[in-house]
């Protein structure tokens, strides 16, 4: 089943900088915890990860400083927008996030949180290393160049 004509699957926030200033090794889908109201505020899509990381502690994996507004109508039981929240991975793949962390001296950072096919809240998050001014510059001008290639070719084909 594609994932366009599914009608449960759908982005609720995404972090567009993420790819600018770091190198994504690779990524992984994890399952989220999360509190009724939040689910209820996420399929308003009122959430932010653009300022948010993913951590190892304590042998559990944690999203922390994400954004997720408060719902209206749960403000007697509503949730703290930004509360750590538990990611749920394997066991196995917990150890490889913490031996990237803490010896590769990469980071875990958020890349998309989004609606799944069976209607649950996932997060992709993706093992990165940062990158620096000069890779930033280097990935500014291939994107200009791009775009003006493909300009080009429009123009003359």
């Amino acid at each position: 089943m594609s994932k366009m004509s599914d009608p449960n699957y759908r982005i609720v926030a995404e972090n567009r900088r993420a790819r600018y200033d770091y190198f994504i090794e690779s990524d992984l889908e994890c399952g989220i915890m999360l509190q009724g109201s939040e689910v209820k505020s996420l399929r308003e899509g009122k959430a932010n990860i653009a300022e948010s990381y993913a951590s190892v502690e304590n042998g559990e994996l944690w999203l922390i400083n994400s954004y997720i507004a408060p719902f209206a109508p749960a403000k007697t039981w509503g949730h703290d927008e930004r509360r750590k929240r538990k990611l749920l991975v394997a066991r196995k793949e917990l150890a490889r996030l913490w031996s990237a962390t803490a010896k590769d001296g990469m980071t875990l950072v958020p890349l998309v949180m989004y609606f799944n096919h069976r209607g649950l809240v996932k997060l992709k998050i993706g093992i990165a290393k940062g990158k620096k001014n000069v890779d930033k510059r280097a990935t500014q001008a291939k994107r200009d160049w791009d775009r003006q290639k493909r300009r080009l070719l429009k123009e003359h084909g």
